[in-house]
Protein backbone atom coordinates (compact mmCIF):
# COMPACT_ATOMS: atom_id res chain seq x y z
CA UNK A 1 0.00 0.00 0.00
CA UNK A 2 1.25 3.33 -1.02
CA UNK A 3 0.53 6.02 1.53
CA UNK A 4 -0.42 9.53 0.30
CA UNK A 5 2.21 12.20 -0.04
CA UNK A 6 0.69 14.15 3.08
CA UNK A 7 1.97 11.16 5.58
CA UNK A 8 5.72 10.90 4.12
CA UNK A 9 8.65 13.21 4.94
CA UNK A 10 11.99 14.39 3.48
CA UNK A 11 13.78 14.70 6.46
CA UNK A 12 16.39 17.24 5.74
CA UNK A 13 20.12 16.38 5.56
CA UNK A 14 21.91 16.57 8.44
CA UNK A 15 23.75 19.66 8.99
CA UNK A 16 26.96 19.48 10.82
CA UNK A 17 26.89 20.30 14.67
CA UNK A 18 28.10 22.80 15.67
CA UNK A 19 28.33 25.57 12.59
CA UNK A 20 31.02 27.76 12.83
CA UNK A 21 30.98 31.37 11.29
CA UNK A 22 33.87 34.49 10.92
CA UNK A 23 31.94 36.54 8.97
CA UNK A 24 33.90 38.70 6.42
CA UNK A 25 33.09 41.41 8.11
CA UNK A 26 35.09 40.89 10.67
CA UNK A 27 39.02 40.29 11.23
CA UNK A 28 39.77 36.84 11.09
CA UNK A 29 40.41 35.24 14.30
CA UNK A 30 41.92 32.13 13.67
CA UNK A 31 45.09 32.80 14.25
CA UNK A 32 44.59 32.97 17.43
CA UNK A 33 42.68 30.21 17.74
CA UNK A 34 39.23 31.20 17.61
CA UNK A 35 36.09 31.49 15.68
CA UNK A 36 33.54 34.61 16.14
CA UNK A 37 30.06 32.72 16.12
CA UNK A 38 29.29 29.19 16.82
CA UNK A 39 25.58 27.97 16.02
CA UNK A 40 23.98 25.20 17.56
CA UNK A 41 21.51 22.76 16.62
CA UNK A 42 18.74 20.68 18.69
CA UNK A 43 18.06 18.36 19.75
CA UNK A 44 21.55 18.28 21.55
CA UNK A 45 23.80 17.41 24.65
CA UNK A 46 25.30 20.33 26.13
CA UNK A 47 28.17 19.82 27.90
CA UNK A 48 29.50 22.25 30.45
CA UNK A 49 33.61 21.92 32.09
CA UNK A 50 34.30 24.12 34.62
CA UNK A 51 37.73 25.87 34.49
CA UNK A 52 40.87 23.21 34.22
CA UNK A 53 43.83 24.81 35.18
CA UNK A 54 47.17 24.22 34.67
CA UNK A 55 47.94 21.65 37.53
CA UNK A 56 48.86 18.24 36.76
CA UNK A 57 47.23 15.35 38.58
CA UNK A 58 48.94 15.64 41.84
CA UNK A 59 48.12 19.33 42.07
CA UNK A 60 51.61 20.92 40.70
CA UNK A 61 52.08 23.72 38.58
CA UNK A 62 54.60 24.69 36.61
CA UNK A 63 55.78 28.54 37.15
CA UNK A 64 55.74 28.45 33.25
CA UNK A 65 52.47 29.75 31.59
CA UNK A 66 52.91 28.37 28.09
CA UNK A 67 53.47 24.50 30.29
CA UNK A 68 50.18 25.58 32.56
CA UNK A 69 48.24 26.49 29.23
CA UNK A 70 49.15 23.17 27.36
CA UNK A 71 48.52 21.35 30.97
CA UNK A 72 45.01 23.02 30.91
CA UNK A 73 44.36 22.02 27.95
CA UNK A 74 45.55 18.27 28.03
CA UNK A 75 43.06 18.50 31.23
CA UNK A 76 40.13 20.21 29.10
CA UNK A 77 40.52 17.09 27.49
CA UNK A 78 40.25 14.61 29.97
CA UNK A 79 37.03 16.03 30.85
CA UNK A 80 35.36 16.00 27.36
CA UNK A 81 36.33 12.48 26.79
CA UNK A 82 34.64 11.65 30.16
CA UNK A 83 31.26 12.92 28.80
CA UNK A 84 31.86 11.91 25.03
CA UNK A 85 32.97 14.64 24.10
CA UNK A 86 36.08 15.80 22.07
CA UNK A 87 37.81 19.51 21.18
CA UNK A 88 35.68 19.27 17.48
CA UNK A 89 32.49 19.64 20.21
CA UNK A 90 33.67 22.71 21.58
CA UNK A 91 31.66 25.52 21.13
CA UNK A 92 32.69 28.65 23.61
CA UNK A 93 35.81 28.58 26.10
CA UNK A 94 36.20 31.07 28.27
CA UNK A 95 39.59 31.96 29.31
CA UNK A 96 41.84 33.87 31.97
CA UNK A 97 44.58 35.10 31.90
CA UNK A 98 46.76 36.21 35.09
CA UNK A 99 48.81 39.20 34.07
CA UNK A 100 47.89 39.22 30.27
CA UNK A 101 49.87 40.63 27.63
CA UNK A 102 50.55 40.32 23.83
CA UNK A 103 53.54 38.10 24.67
CA UNK A 104 50.45 35.63 26.54
CA UNK A 105 48.08 36.17 23.90
CA UNK A 106 50.78 34.48 21.11
CA UNK A 107 51.48 31.86 23.91
CA UNK A 108 47.45 30.84 23.82
CA UNK A 109 47.15 31.62 20.31
CA UNK A 110 49.50 29.05 19.45
CA UNK A 111 48.08 26.69 21.44
CA UNK A 112 44.69 26.82 20.46
CA UNK A 113 45.21 26.66 17.14
CA UNK A 114 47.40 23.67 17.55
CA UNK A 115 44.70 22.08 19.45
CA UNK A 116 42.14 22.59 17.42
CA UNK A 117 44.39 21.47 13.79
CA UNK A 118 42.47 21.71 11.10
CA UNK A 119 38.52 21.89 12.45
CA UNK A 120 37.27 25.60 13.35
CA UNK A 121 38.17 26.78 16.28
CA UNK A 122 35.76 27.24 18.71
CA UNK A 123 33.83 31.04 19.88
CA UNK A 124 36.70 32.19 22.95
CA UNK A 125 36.70 35.09 25.38
CA UNK A 126 39.51 36.17 27.06
CA UNK A 127 39.41 37.79 30.70
CA UNK A 128 42.57 39.15 32.07
CA UNK A 129 42.78 38.65 35.91
CA UNK A 130 44.86 39.67 38.84
CA UNK A 131 44.85 36.26 40.37
CA UNK A 132 42.94 32.62 39.98
CA UNK A 133 42.20 30.27 42.76
CA UNK A 134 45.35 28.94 43.35
CA UNK A 135 48.86 30.93 44.04
CA UNK A 136 51.27 30.60 41.19
CA UNK A 137 48.00 29.50 38.86
CA UNK A 138 48.61 31.72 35.42
CA UNK A 139 45.71 30.29 33.33
CA UNK A 140 42.20 28.74 33.54
CA UNK A 141 40.32 27.62 30.72
CA UNK A 142 36.43 26.72 30.82
CA UNK A 143 34.17 25.17 27.73
CA UNK A 144 30.89 24.34 26.78
CA UNK A 145 30.51 21.58 24.28
CA UNK A 146 27.33 20.54 22.04
CA UNK A 147 27.20 16.87 20.96
CA UNK A 148 24.70 14.93 19.41
CA UNK A 149 22.01 12.88 21.25
CA UNK A 150 22.78 9.61 21.95
CA UNK A 151 20.41 6.93 22.24
CA UNK A 152 21.79 6.28 26.07
CA UNK A 153 21.13 9.75 26.99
Amino acid sequence: MTLPSFFTTTAPAPQPLPLFINPPRLYDPRANGYSHVAVARSPARFIYVAGQGGEDASGALSPDFAAQVAQALCNLRTALAAAGAEPCDVVRLVVLVVDHSEARLAVLGRALTAAWGDEPPPTCTLIPVPRLALDGMLFEIEATAVTALRLAD
